[in-house]
């Protein structure tokens, strides 16, 4: 696409003019005719235009524009290499798409500034893949790019490229004969065939190892392989199982945490080809692999998955589009499952790749829930730990046995809330309606009394305003107090925490009792004898959309730490047996109730039966923009509504409001927001705005 305008009239921060210069008394000759002037550059030979795109992330200018390459740049203006143009007045970033030989500009082109580098980092499917992320998204093309590149660092730019790896040799895949359609699954990835699926693992596998095996059936033929995790401990352990089929030197891991030298010389190890598998966190999921044959997403619920940057990409989203342009196979796996991975299973898009009941009820641990008002154990201590009589005595057996105890708690810290010790009503503030909660500490020998965590007055004389109870209890005691608590409820028992402040990777297989938050849990040597998931209604009672669903991923994912129960495993769930999702845990069928869910959504019109767009700022800018975007026939405003506090007057600073349309219309969707982006960007509103196509987030 070439410029209808000259880069110099498009609106960017203008300039003061400069003061007129003064007159030379040198007169200047003019050049003959057919002489070029001094200092005039001349085109290239050869497909003298080159298209680029420049780095400004605004809507209106989302697009190439024209520039002529100089003679003295025409060896290395190569497609794909990053450049520095003159946009209306001053010197931008940009990347040169293509080159051609003419231009449907109509007036006369500028020459490009320089070469920044002649390594064409921008091949022509990352381009491809970068512009349908920007339009499925409603975003800007320079905005996926800079999730896609990383920086350039010049001196390892500089050195010598590496050879390629040579291929593997094929891996042993019996261990996939365990599940239905396994076997399949892998033959077609050594053939090269396109083969979608969504992978639930059987508690305890060693799921690092099985899509090491995957990724080695697709490198053992000549193709690449992209497998994308959550998190550090998880990239650790399938980068391991990677190096140990398909050697070091053809795998490497990608992280944005790397500096930049180290991150960009393992990222131009992948763009020249040098490996075939690549291991990382959700910025590999734009790796420039050669020839890929399968893109792995493992626990596609997880939030980290979803890039906090504009246009707000999702991992999954994102391979999917990679695996359906590539002809490549996608493999989504997980011990739980999505809506979303549900939807692909549904539609036939994707094959579910699980194992037979039989085989899962001799791999899974026995899950015994635990209703709220349970029976506490007669030991004392046991009581002041909260803990219910089987909790109590299946942590035992297990530290009877030489094992370790996993016990997760919703939240870290100490108190995070408080709420009436009679009806569980949230305790507020009496002066600002604020949440209270215990400070820490103490004044004279005594504790702090309760205070509020918006205004900080204490709260000596609490009384219920719902039944009248001077009573108050923790809404979640957190992993510290919950750790002091078990400490004396199991004298001599070590006791170790893993959350924020540290998370271990690993505890050895001796009685122990570990206290971690969701998704820190380590993994013990040999499998914990027992896992205590207390708080479930915690979880369950979140103001979330997905609470269901993230409740059961988080529980799934620590009870498959535990030994089957033909070992003795045991899993204590702190959650009403009749409810679905418990229900689920107990029979280990997440397939099940993420097919409830799914038939919810359709029903109510939620993600992902539907496509939703959220639109966050000031009441004016969001009144402003949705007043100037056209909607698909089935579109629907829902809202706006105040966004944090809300002043005297009962007005709010910000304000949002969601646009739902059928899936069949999200490209439409998609399409509308950025012209509608583009035309108050060209208006130049001063006002920002938040705008995120399919948000995690919706209550």
């Amino acid at each position: 696409m070439s410029s209808s305008e000259p880069a110099a009239l498009w609106d960017l921060p203008e300039k003061p003019p400069a003061a007129p210069a003064a007159p030379s008394r040198a007169r200047k000759s003019k050049p003959k005719p057919g002489q070029k002037a001094k200092g005039a550059q001349s085109p290239a030979p050869e497909r003298p235009v080159a298209r680029i795109v420049v780095d400004i992330p605004l809507a209106h200018l989302d697009r190439t524009f024209d520039y002529l390459v100089p003679e003295k740049l025409h060896e290395t203006a190569v497609p794909g290499c990053r450049v520095r143009v003159r946009f209306a007045g001053q010197l931008v970033d940009g990347y040169l798409i293509e080159r051609g030989e003419t231009s449907d500009y109509g007036s006369k082109l500028a020459f490009l500034d320089r070469v920044t580098s002649a390594e064409a980092v921008l091949p022509p499917s990352l381009h491809t893949l970068c512009r349908a992320v920007a339009d499925r998204y409603g975003g800007t093309l320079s905005d996926v790019l800079r999730l896609a590149i990383p920086p350039r660092h010049a001196k390892a730019e500089g050195e010598p490229a590496l050879p390629p790896a040579a291929p593997p040799e094929a891996p042993d895949t019996a261990a996939w004969a365990r599940y239905q359609r396994g076997p399949a699954l892998l033959e077609a990835l050594a053939e090269g065939k396109p083969a979608n699926a969504v992978w639930q693992a059987l508690p305890g596998e060693d799921w690092p190892r099985r899509l090491a095996e995957a990724a080695g059936s697709v490198a053992a033929a000549g193709r690449g392989a992209v497998l994308v995790v959550p998190d550090h401990r998880d990239l650790t352990r399938v980068y391991e199982a990677c190096a140990a089929i398909v050697g070091e030197d053809a795998v490497v891991a990608l992280i944005a945490g790397l500096g930049p030298a180290e991150r960009y010389r393992r990222w131009l190890a992948v763009l020249r080809g040098a490996v075939r598998v690549v291991v990382g966190t959700r910025a590999a999921m734009f790796a420039p692999v050669h020839d890929p044959g399968l893109f792995v997403v493992w626990d596609d619920g997880d939030d980290l998955h979803l890039d906090p940057h504009a246009p707000y990409p999702h991992v999954r989203d994102v391979l999917m589009d990679r695996a359906h342009a590539a002809k490549a196979s996608l493999l989504v796996g997980g011990f739980a499952r999505t809506a979303e991975a549900q939807l692909l299973v549904e539609s036939g898009w994707a094959a579910p790749v699980s194992a037979d009941r039989t085989v899962l009820r001799s791999a899974a641990p026995r899950v015994t829930p635990v209703g709220e008002d349970f029976d506490v154990a007669r030991d004392e201590a046991a009581r002041v730990a909260r803990l219910p009589a089987v909790a109590f005595e299946a942590a035992r057996q297990a530290f009877a046995a030489g094992l370790p105890t996993l016990v997760q708690v919703p939240r870290r810290g100490y108190v995070p809330g408080l709420a009436c010790g009679n009806c569980r009503t949230p305790a507020h503030c009496r002066r600002c309606a604020g949440p209270l909660a215990l400070p820490g500490g103490s004044v004279d020998g005594q504790p702090k009394p309760p205070a509020c965590r918006w205004c900080g007055v204490p709260e000596t004389a609490f009384r219920c305003t719902a039944c009248g109870s001077v009573r108050l209890r923790a809404v979640i005691v957190g992993a510290k107090r919950t750790a002091e608590e078990l400490g004396r409820a199991f004298p001599g028992i070590p006791v170790r925490t893993s959350g924020a402040a540290e998370v271990l990777a690993s505890v050895p297989g001796k009685p122990a009792l570990v206290v971690c938050t969701p998704g820190a849990e380590p993994v013990a040597e040999g499998g914990y004898g027992a896992a205590l998931l207390l708080d479930g209604w915690a979880l369950l009672g979140r103001q979330d959309l997905r609470a269901g669903e993230e409740a059961l991923r988080r529980w799934m994912a620590a009870a498959s730490l535990v030994r089957p129960a033909s070992a003795g495993g045991r899993v204590i769930v702190g959650a009403e047996a009749g409810m679905p999702v418990v229900q689920a845990l107990v029979r280990w069928d997440p397939a099940w109730h993420a097919g409830q869910e799914l038939a919810e959504r359709q029903e109510l019109g939620f993600p992902p039966a539907m496509r939703m767009a959220s639109v966050e700022g000031s009441p004016d800018a969001v009144a402003g923009f949705l007043s100037d975007l056209p909607l698909p026939p089935s579109g629907e405003v829902l809202g706006p509504v105040p966004l944090g506090e809300i002043d005297e007057e009962g007005n709010a600073e910000r304000e949002r409001a969601l646009v739902r349309v059928s899936r069949a219309e999200g490209k439409a969707l998609s399409a509308s927001i950025h012209a509608a982006a583009a035309r108050r960007d060209a208006k130049k509103a001063t006002e920002p705005i938040r705008i995120q196509l399919d948000p995690l987030d919706l209550i």
